[in-house]
């Protein structure tokens, strides 16, 4: 339908059949149908004409040549300081709901030059403000304000649009529909309640009152809680309550449903209903009685049925929806068991992204829907019993909506061709409408430049005048769209409107878009130049788009610098310039990282981020795209996130984005928090048999961490205290159930614990005891075992069945016995309570055939197997026989005996031992008083080798066997000899006669001779400072030598020698020494021989020259050294030190020169070297050097020379002569200065005030002067002392006694020294310890005068 304006129905005289307006919109909206219906439908004299009706040729060569022989002009803003038609800019929406409890703003904006004049009509006539004292209009606007505090709003209804009028042209809103919302009381109704059979389906209406707007519905109960529902209970799309079928728990009284009107912020209740469900099974006689309906009763009780449909009725059903609106379809079904709805579209797919399904599948929602959406869609409900479907054809209408954007406002310069185009579309075609300045475009004034067709109007050759707003109106049945588009003729010159020397940042790789906004008419040519107009941009880089604005597609650091962009028209030229920075992008360098964390632990999330250093970055976390948890334990630090304290509810994926003012990055990860699962729940035990029965249980929450396994443990109350679990099982974490094999005769509680990488879980509590059968024993003692304790007993012994083995009360062992080898009888004894059993009166270690049964009062065990034991073991009674030695070296021999048999053995051959003792060495006949030497050889062996014998000495020895009770006889004592061997090193080696060219060496034979010597053999050679040796030397002596002088040696050479012991089987080791000749016998160290203990001889000192130099760092010490020792330092001490142990000592490894740091000026220091030898050697020391430091005169100070002590001195004797000046002036006018005498005359003068003709520098009373002057000291004894002068100049500072402190303070006082006063100076203690200072008198004379 066409909706024309009411000022076209008032110019025309059209007659509409109904009051309300048909309104023409000039913002992109489409127009919907009334609340109450359709809109009305408007009748007019004017010509129709439809879109697609085919155009003339003549047209369209006339559209064509108006774009191509004159610039079509975009929107422009023209700047408001130029002439321009009205342009609303903001208003109400069509439907305005009235808020009781604020006043009514309709609001109307609008711009224009000169500014626009604004009237108002309401229901199609003129609305006079006058006439409404209630209504005013806002200044410099046309938004109405109605003041509804003293008027009701109803009287306000209606439908009101706005004007905007200037001498170029005219503007309207859209029709403002203004109502007032209702909520209106439900109707009083009594509501049975309802019985009804438990399986039948079930509606309750809700049916709320018509209020405006719709109310929304919702079902509660008394307790305001919202009642349940799923797919079996369902909320239809009109707010009634459908059940498919109905439980005997859907029993209640307090079935409410609701309606809650927004806009008036009221909720209507309707009266509570009552459901009674009956179960048949049930009813009793009460029952009965109180419902008194026998039909009811005696009906079957309600049998499973396929589903059918509630809503909607029938196979099928036709639904038409609007394009962009929301298709809502519904679907109820009943039946029993509850039916399953599903949806599909027969001819497509569901759109995914824009279908969603609510009610538990009952209703699918499609939004903003599309033509595409239309054609059959179905729902089908279906259950175990069969299935039913529904068919909804859907039919998409369209209101109106635009193809290419609602006509944009042209400015013309003058001669210019320009074309308004109206182009829209819908579903059936809209009809199109033209206005200008509100008035139908036939009855507007004609205009040679316009021409109108269909949906476009044609401008050419436009002149000045031609300014007017033009109105197009767009409609069908389903709505409208109404839209305001000027014709602004004007002549300017350029203007670029973007603010001059504008800078513009972007980030390095992005896209850079430079504004040049501009205006003028005709249309300006825009030029960009980038630094100076000489440079041109690259087309490859550079896009410069019709509306001024220049883009560079991948910005670079090289692109920064200043643009010009030049406008330029026919009327000037204008020029503006902007700048470019190109800055580096952010980027996140260390991203957070996925952690898993143990619940109570610390996490960290790191975020290390590079910006451009001109940008402020801010960090930001987010949990889950939220904010983060207001919680302490969430620490922000400038590049981290530290969360302490972890728990579950802190899993999820935390980003952290670092913004600037341009971009920013960010970087996610995520947490999971870990734990020791939850125990396990709701153990039950399953088939149940004899000696099995099946554990089923539930998982506990596994805390993100899979569970691994299961752990089934068991307790036996019967056998053990409670509290003793035992492990009887596991099963893989993927399992629920465990099959358990069980023992007769036990009282078993079981449970689970459930394991996973982070532990163990709690265990689940216990299941329920499980109590098995008792039967006989399944098995036998095992570990039977048979030994003697004495050599006539049998001791057997066997490892008891433990409580789960016994398998019933009354458990025993049947113990059994017989000799080997015999076939007799089975000795039988019975044992309870007991592990062993001893056999008594048995032969000495013979074997027997053993075996244990178990017992119970309900049978025995199967038959035992045999084991095998002996009786007691005796002494051996015999020795080995034919023993005979063989030496085979001077240290080794092998002894040879026969076997004793087992018989005489009487026991276990635990094998033999040889003892052996060395009587004595053959060189020498005094017996050596050895004990005896055991080896024992193991088994039953016939030989054994001795090793470790002394060569060339004679051994006793003899053999004897041992079982386990101990050893038997030995045999008979045998000799042998062993054969000489190399003997030992000589016992010492020492060194004594240090000479120049000569040194002797003695030593003593080896204590280890092992043969008799046949002499010794010395080999020696010299060794420089790298310890290299020099070519050897080899001197053979004879054996009775014990001392050797070695001549024609090299003087301050160090020597190492070799001494070995020869016998007829060779030489054995050597010992080894070292010596040093000397250079000069003033440096022999005297040696101190002690030839009982074979003491060694100091050596030559291996230190030569040691010399010092006085530097500025320290004394240098350097020294000569050709010892072998590499352990050296340097000892130093104060010359005169009392202490030797005060020695001082400094490494000086590898060196022979080291700087002495630290030697106090003035003194003299002993300094020496010292080589460290090894072991007990005695440490080399060089001759002592004696260190003189001389005293440096220190830089005195002469004070008498220092400025601040000259100025000081100045101060005081300026303050001095100020002091007697004043004195002097007091004389003069009181005459005699009696000091003395005052003093003599008060006790205490330290509190005698002065008065006016006495001037005596005494004690103040004064607070402030018992305080010291500043930066004055108190003397440490309290008192101030005085001189006996009455009137000296000493109490003045000038001699004497007079004292000043360290800052020039004068610290004396004028007043003579009396014995009363320092006695009571004295006495008074701290009271008089304060001396006042010369300033203090000063102003106190100062008062007086």
């Amino acid at each position: 339908m066409r909706l024309p304006l009411w000022g076209f129905m008032i110019l025309t005289g059209i007659k509409c059949e109904s009051a309300r307006t048909c309104p023409l919109d000039h913002v992109t909206e489409q127009g919907e149908a009334g609340l109450f219906g359709g809109r009305p439908r408007c009748r007019t004299l004017m010509m129709e004409r439809r879109m697609g009706e085919p155009h003339s040729l003549p047209l369209l060569l006339l559209v064509v040549g108006a774009v191509l022989l004159g610039p079509l002009v975009s929107t422009l803003d023209v700047p408001l300081d130029l002439p321009q038609p009205p342009t609303i800019t903001h208003q109400s929406p069509k439907d305005y709901i009235i808020d009781p409890r604020e006043n009514i703003v309709i609001h109307c904006e609008a711009k224009g030059k000169p500014h626009p004049s604004f009237s108002w009509t309401r229901n199609g006539t003129h609305f006079d403000l006058e006439q409404h004292p209630n209504v005013h209009m806002r200044a410099h606007s046309g938004t109405l304000v109605v003041d509804i505090s003293r008027e009701r709003a109803e009287h306000y209804e209606g439908a009101y649009q706005c004007t905007a009028r200037n001498k170029h042209g005219t503007a309207v809103s859209n029709d403002i529909m203004v109502r007032q919302p209702r909520s209106p009381l439900w109707s009083k109704e009594k509501i049975k309640p309802i019985v009804i059979q438990e399986g039948v389906s079930l509606v309750l209406p809700c049916r709320p009152p018509a209020g405006f707007p719709p109310p929304i519905v919702f079902w509660m109960d008394n307790n305001f809680q919202r009642l349940p529902q799923s797919n079996r209970v369902s909320q239809s799309l009109n707010g009634d309550l459908y059940f498919s079928n109905v439980l005997h728990e859907d029993s209640r009284s307090d079935y409410i449903c609701y309606a809650r009107f927004p806009h008036t912020q009221t909720i209507q209740q309707k009266q509570p209903i009552a459901v009674k469900v009956l179960n048949l099974d049930a009813i009793n006689e009460t029952m009965e009685a109180f419902y008194n309906d026998t039909d009811l009763f005696s009906e079957e009780p309600v049998d499973e049925r396929k589903p059918t449909f509630l809503i909607p009725s029938g196979p099928s059903r036709s639904k038409m929806v609007l394009r962009g609106q929301v298709l809502e379809m519904e679907c109820i079904a009943e039946g029993l068991p509850t039916p399953d709805i599903s949806w599909a579209k027969v001819s497509g797919e569901l759109p995914t992204m824009r279908a969603s399904f609510l009610h538990h599948q009952k209703i699918l929602r499609i939004v903003n829907v599309s033509e595409a959406d239309a054609g059959n869609y179905r729902c089908t409900a279906r259950n175990r019993l069969g299935s039913v479907h529904h068919t909804i054809q859907v039919t998409v209408k369209a209101a109106p909506y635009w193809i290419s954007g609602a006509p944009r406002n042209l400015v013309l310069a003058p001669g210019e061709n320009g074309v308004l185009m109206c182009r829209a579309s819908g579903t059936p075609k809209p009809g199109i409408q033209w206005a200008m300045n509100g008035v139908p475009i036939e009855y507007a004034p004609k205009d040679p430049s316009r021409k109108v067709e269909d949906d476009t109007i044609i401008f050419t050759d436009v002149q000045t005048g031609s300014s007017a707003v033009y109105q197009c109106n767009v409609s069908n049945q389903h709505g409208y769209l109404l839209a305001n588009a000027f014709v602004n003729v004007l002549s300017e010159p350029p203007r670029v409107l973007t603010p001059a020397n504008k800078v513009y940042q972007v980030i390095k790789n992005h896209r850079a878009l430079l504004e040049c906004t501009y205006f003028g008419s005709p249309i300006p040519k825009i030029t960009w130049f980038k630094e100076s107009r000489s440079g041109t941009l690259d087309a490859e880089t550079h896009k410069e788009h019709d509306n001024g604005t220049l883009e560079i597609r991948v910005a670079q650091p090289r692109n920064s610098g200043k643009y010009t962009c030049v406008a330029r028209n026919s009327l000037g030229i204008y020029e503006n310039h902007v700048h470019l920075e190109v800055k580096e992008p952010t980027r996140i360098l260390r991203q957070p990282e996925y952690r898993v964390v143990q619940r109570g632990r610390s996490v960290v999330f790191e975020c290390k981020v590079k910006h451009d250093p001109s940008l402020t970055p801010t960090m930001t976390w987010l949990k889950d795209n939220g904010e983060l948890p207001d919680d302490e334990r969430f620490v922000v630090d400038a590049d981290s996130l530290t969360i302490g304290d972890v728990t579950e509810s802190d899993a999820g994926v935390y980003t952290c984005i670092m913004n600037t003012t341009l971009d920013h990055d960010s970087a996610s990860a995520e947490l999971t928090v870990v734990e020791r699962p939850e125990p396990p729940t709701d153990l039950e035990l399953t088939d149940h048999k004899k000696r099995s029965v099946q554990l089923t249980w539930i998982p506990g929450d596994e805390h993100n961490s899979p569970i691994q396994k299961f752990v089934i443990q068991y307790e036996d109350s019967l056998h053990h205290h409670r509290g003793h679990w035992h492990n009887l099982t596991e099963v893989p974490g993927t399992k629920t159930t465990a099959h358990l094999k069980l023992s007769p005769y036990v009282h078993y509680n079981f449970r689970v614990l459930a394991i996973n990488s982070m532990g163990v879980s709690r265990p689940s509590f216990p299941s329920k005891m499980y109590k098995t059968e008792p039967s006989a024993p399944d098995e036998n003692p095992t570990d039977v075992h048979g030994f003697g304790t004495e050599h006539d007993n049998l001791v057997i012994s066997w490892k008891p069945l433990s409580g789960l083995q016994a398998n019933g009360p009354g458990l025993h062992y049947r113990v059994m016995w017989r000799q080997k080898m015999m076939d007799s009888e089975w000795i039988v004894a019975t044992v309870a309570n007991n592990s062993k059993f001893v056999v008594s009166r048995t032969p000495t270690f013979v074997p027997y055939e053993l075996k244990v049964q178990a017992v119970n009062d309900y049978g025995a065990a199967p038959e035992p197997a045999v084991a095998y034991g002996h009786s007691g073991e005796d002494l051996p009674v015999a020795a080995p026989e034919s023993v005979q030695a063989y030496v085979l070296n001077s240290t080794l021999a092998e002894i040879h005996w026969e076997p004793v048999t087992q018989k005489l053995i009487r026991g276990y051959l635990k094998g033999y031992k040889v003892y052996y003792w060395r009587e004595r060495s053959l060189h020498k006949h005094n017996p050596h008083h050895t004990e005896k030497q055991i080896l024992t050889f193991s088994g039953n062996h016939s030989k054994g080798k001795l090793p470790g014998l002394h060569p060339f000495s004679l051994y006793s020895f003899n053999v004897r066997v041992f079982n386990g009770k101990g050893e038997g006889p030995p045999s008979r004592n045998q000799q042998f000899e062993t054969p000489e061997g190399v003997p030992g090193a000589p016992s010492s080696l020492t060194v004594t006669n240090p000479n120049l060219d000569s040194l002797s060496l003695e030593w003593n034979p080896p204590r280890d001779q092992n043969g008799l010597l046949t002499g010794y053999t010395l080999k020696y050679h010299p060794v420089n400072n790298s310890n290299e040796l020099g070519p050897e030397e080899e001197l053979a002596l004879a054996a009775n030598e014990t001392s050797v002088t070695l001549l024609n040696l090299k003087y301050s050479t160090r020597y190492k020698f070799y001494l070995n012991a020869k016998t007829r089987k060779g030489p054995g080791p050597a010992v080894t020494q070292e010596a040093v000749t000397i250079v000069d016998e003033a440096f022999m160290t005297h040696l101190d021989k002690d030839v009982g203990t074979g003491g060694s001889a100091s050596a030559a000192s291996p230190f030569g020259s040691v010399n010092s130099s006085r530097g500025e760092d320290g004394t240098l010490i350097s020294w000569e050294y050709w010892g072998p020792e590499r352990n050296i330092y340097l000892e130093y001490i104060v010359e005169n030190s009392e202490g030797e142990d005060e020695w001082r000592k400094e490494l000086v490894n590898g060196s022979q020169n080291f700087m002495l740091r630290g030697l106090k000026e003035g003194l003299s220091y002993r300094v020496r070297l010292v080589a460290q030898g090894h072991g007990d050697q005695e440490p080399h020391r060089s001759k002592e050097l004696t260190v003189t430091v001389p005293a440096v005169a220190s830089r005195q100070v002469d004070i008498a020379t220092q400025g601040w002590f000259i100025g000081l001195m100045c101060a005081i004797a300026l303050l001095i002569l100020i002091l007697l000046i004043i004195c002097f002036i007091q004389r003069n006018k009181g005459g005699k200065y009696p000091v003395k005498e005052k003093e003599d005359a008060h006790t205490d003068p330290e509190f005698q005030p002065m008065k006016d003709e006495d001037c005596t520098f005494g004690e103040y009373s004064d607070n402030e002067d018992h305080k010291p002057l500043k930066g004055s000291r108190t003397p440490s004894s309290g008192t101030v002392k005085r001189d006996d002068s009455d009137d000296s100049l000493v109490d003045y500072g000038e001699g004497g006694d007079g004292q000043f402190n360290e800052d020039g303070s004068f610290i004396g006082q004028y007043s003579g020294k009396s014995v009363s006063r320092d006695t009571a100076a004295a006495a008074e203690g701290h009271e008089s310890s304060e001396a006042p200072s010369p300033i203090n008198a000063m102003n106190s004379l100062n008062s007086f005068v």
